[in-house]
């Protein structure tokens, strides 16, 4: 009884889980890579010289993709992402983090459009994917290399 008037109750209250009206601060396009640092984080300036960190991060498609009409799997692919991060005090903990390194990595996601007034050749000719940098969890350190090799 009591629960048949909770749920009538509730459905009352229900709302909408989409709407026509703007939420755009809830609004958010976000990635989320688990891989490993293809080469170390490096130290960039922009146009107005301002410091910035550029790190690499190798992702592998699994489970591979579906087999082949004769049957055989094709192996799987490596995607490489390339993240920024212009936030001083991640800048700080990316600069000691090495090649090999296995992280987690939230980035927020940022399509561009390719400029039609730009030469063919140049990237900005081209969409690009911006990945910028929100939180990075390191699974596992890479292993120093060793003294022999």
């Amino acid at each position: 009884m009591f629960a048949a008037a909770r749920r009538s109750a509730t459905s009352k209250s229900f709302t909408r889980a989409f709407s026509s009206t703007p939420r755009a601060q809830s609004d958010v396009a976000k990635l989320i890579l688990i891989g490993r640092l293809g080469k170390n984080p490096e130290v960039r300036m922009t146009r107005s010289d301002k410091e910035y960190i550029s790190y690499t991060v190798a992702t592998t498609n699994y489970p591979p993709p579906p087999p082949n009409p004769d049957g055989t799997r094709p192996e799987p692919s490596t995607s490489w992402h390339t993240i920024l991060s212009f936030s001083p005090t991640a800048n700080n903990y990316l600069r000691t983090l090495q090649k090999g390194s296995q992280v987690y990595v939230e980035a927020n996601y940022e399509l561009r459009e390719a400029d039609p007034a730009a030469d063919a050749d140049s990237p900005a000719a081209q969409r690009q994917i911006l990945l910028r940098h929100e939180t990075i969890r390191v699974l596992k350190r890479a292993s120093a290399p060793s003294e022999s090799s």
